[in-house]
């Protein structure tokens, strides 16, 4: 099993908590993600992450520990991903996509870190898995002509209807 070194930034609030500057976490089993039955392969090293404490209730464990995760991946400049998915993924994604190509997935649904890691790194091999797909090209179908002429005869029914109601002599 190979473990991943993954550094943050500590802040200077930070710097009184205790915690370390240099994490071991046992993100993922290889150095590397794989999407796709191995299309899209990105390694560790193009994932920047950061650690934040979270929101919401949890008392004194929620105000210490810096279990949110937050993923930070470079689209626009990856060579790791095909340009054709690259495309999908920036254009499918463009509300998320920051001013220099990247994407921040966050997630703080568990209480412990290596937990979240793990769910952000989920939520980005769904957002790639979409991109693989190439959509399919809609052919325009043309209607037939029993579904025209039923339209212009009920258009046709309906315009004699109301012709009728008016110009009545009394």
């Amino acid at each position: 099993m190979a473990s991943i070194w993954l550094t943050r930034k500590q802040s200077l609030a930070e710097s009184t908590g205790g915690f370390h500057k240099n994490r071991l976490l046992d993100v993922a089993k290889e150095k590397e993600i794989c999407v796709g039955d191995g299309a899209v392969r990105i390694p560790a090293d193009a994932l920047e992450w950061q650690f934040v404490r979270s929101s919401g209730p949890g008392g004194q464990h929620v105000n210490r520990t810096s279990s949110k995760a937050m993923l930070r991946f470079c689209a626009r400049s990856s060579q790791h991903l095909p340009e054709d998915v690259r495309q999908r993924f920036l254009a499918r994604e463009k509300s998320r996509i920051t001013r220099d190509g990247s994407i921040i997935i966050t997630s703080q649904r568990y209480r412990d870190q290596p937990k979240n890691v793990a769910d952000c790194l989920a939520k980005l091999s769904v957002l790639l898995e979409r991109a693989l797909v190439v959509p399919r090209v809609r052919r325009r179908t043309k209607k037939p002509r029993s579904a025209i002429a039923r339209r212009l005869t009920g258009k046709r029914l309906r315009g004699e209807t109301k012709r009728l109601r008016g110009n009545q002599p009394e």
